[in-house]
């Protein structure tokens, strides 16, 4: 689904489309200069930022945070991608009906990551897509599937889901718990961690 263009335009509905980018491992330091590295990215529309992450269930994996203070992972940059006039209303119903595009059991580190999350956004939006070194690895894996290790597909969060009223004001999100293993440091690259902050999971339109 496309985003909804209203004919209408008011100076309020105005909004930037930012991309903010976060380094998963501090060895980016040593591999952005050559335009390598590996990296997370979400959206801000509206002040606040939308990103995709993995679990195990066939539904939303499209989840929100503040801007630039994704859990887990290590703030980078941020790059503006053009604006747009749309009204929160018609954004929300957009980004509902983009989660229900994204479960995050169809989470793919190579083929449908976090950043081709973003960059569909950003084209659906402005016409725009991200820039091309921030998603360069998954590219390049799927030239060569030795680069990345097929367990970094795995992720531990669990979406929960809970019902809001309209009339309390509230969202259609969902809150997150998470259940970690030690044992599988790495699969923590692909999905936002709880504790530096909360994570809300964008709940999909319900289906006449």
């Amino acid at each position: 689904m496309g985003a909804q263009h209203n004919s209408r335009t008011n100076p309020e509905w105005e909004t930037h489309v930012i991309l903010n980018v976060y380094d998963l491992t501090p060895a980016n330091s040593y591999t952005a200069w050559c335009g390598l590295g590996i990296f997370h990215s979400g959206i801000q529309v509206h002040g606040k930022e939308y990103g995709f992450g993995a679990h195990d269930f066939p539904a939303s994996g499209v989840f929100e945070v503040e801007p630039q203070s994704c859990p887990g992972f290590i703030f980078r940059c941020s790059i503006s991608l053009g604006h747009i006039n749309m009204p929160p209303s018609d954004f929300r119903l957009f980004i509902e009906h983009m989660a229900s595009e994204y479960h995050g059991d169809t989470y793919h580190l190579i083929s449908k990551n976090c950043n081709h999350f973003t960059s569909d956004v950003a084209y659906r939006l402005t016409g725009k897509t991200i820039p091309g070194w921030v998603n360069r690895l998954a590219r390049l894996g799927s030239l060569c599937s030795c680069i990345l290790p097929e367990s970094l597909q795995v992720t531990t969060v669990k979406p929960e889901y809970h019902d809001f009223s309209e009339e309390d004001g509230a969202e259609s999100v969902s809150t997150v718990t998470t259940e970690i293993d030690d044992a599988e440091q790495e699969k923590h690259l692909l999905s936002p961690q709880e504790s530096a902050g909360e994570v809300a999971f964008i709940k999909e339109p319900e289906k006449n």
